[in-house]
């Protein structure tokens, strides 16, 4: 089986920044063969607060030819406790409206795909205890299928047992109830996308891939993370095992984030100028 993984597109009808990218995204993607599509998220610029984001997007996702399967982004259903944007209920119903469950199985063979949304880890809520009792059952169900895990947040992002990394990774309580299930069950593959970097890696028995963004990178706004800047998609393969190839395509436009966001996410130029005035 073969499948795209695509992340972090970043779409919408009134910010186009890089609407752009997804007509030689999509031409790609049908010239592939794959299976499935899967997103991991951030679909959308803002569908966190603006509904034609998300209604926009999935327009855009329904001219692709083949399956595709979508977990949602802090920019599409909000962020942790605390944040400018926090996930709530107002902003899951529109996700669940429009796109469908945030969190979802899907069998194929011997495979179990499962697809997790990682905004509600570290929300410490009846939302977040829903979806890891589901995932429980969900992996203890899979009657000797391998599980394949897509979801936008990565586990970490320098060391499997660092501390809490806040806006780039899950947090270390959740992360650990997931390594317990992951030690369980026959998890073979983690494949999520938020970091706009691209890395292959693994933590004890399970491959672990980070999906370029096929809308932009980021220059010198953050830190250097390990992996590389592309602009890209990412191929899996499931067989009897699993093999990813993370493919960069010089047909997608590489934009640097730190060119426009005073234009795309003009409240986190406002937050970095208060920070940086304390």
């Amino acid at each position: 089986m073969k499948i795209i993984q695509i992340t972090d597109t970043h779409l919408s009808p009134n910010k186009a920044h890089f609407n752009g990218n997804w007509e030689p995204l999509a031409a790609w993607i049908t010239r592939t063969g794959a299976d499935l599509v899967v997103h991991t998220g951030d679909l959308t610029i803002d569908g966190a607060d603006q509904e034609d984001d998300i209604a926009f997007s999935m327009e855009v996702m329904r001219q692709l030819p083949i399956p595709m399967l979508i977990v949602p982004g802090n920019h599409d259903v909000g962020h942790l406790p605390g944040s400018d944007q926090p996930v709530d209920a107002a902003r899951l119903e529109r996700w669940r409206r429009l796109v469908g469950p945030d969190y979802w199985v899907s069998d194929h063979d011997n495979w179990r795909l499962i697809g997790l949304n990682s905004l509600l880890f570290g929300q410490d809520d009846a939302e977040e205890e829903a979806q890891f009792s589901w995932l429980s059952d969900i992996l203890s169900a899979r009657d000797g299928r391998r599980v394949a895990i897509f979801t936008h947040k990565p586990l970490f992002v320098d060391d499997p047992h660092e501390g809490d990394t806040g806006y780039w990774s899950i947090r270390p309580a959740p992360r650990g109830r997931l390594y317990d299930l992951f030690a369980a069950h026959d998890v073979a593959l983690f494949a999520s996308g938020h970091l706009h970097w691209a890395w292959k890696g693994a933590f004890e028995n399970t491959s672990l891939v980070w999906g370029p963004s096929s809308a932009f990178i980021i220059g010198t706004l953050e830190r250097e993370m390990p992996g590389e800047r592309v602009v890209g998609a990412v191929i899996h393969t499931l067989s009897e095992d699993v093999s990813s190839e993370i493919v960069a395509l010089p047909e997608l436009t590489a934009h640097f984030i730190d060119e426009v966001i005073h234009e795309v996410y003009p409240r986190s130029v406002s937050k970095q100028a208060a920070e940086a005035a304390q």
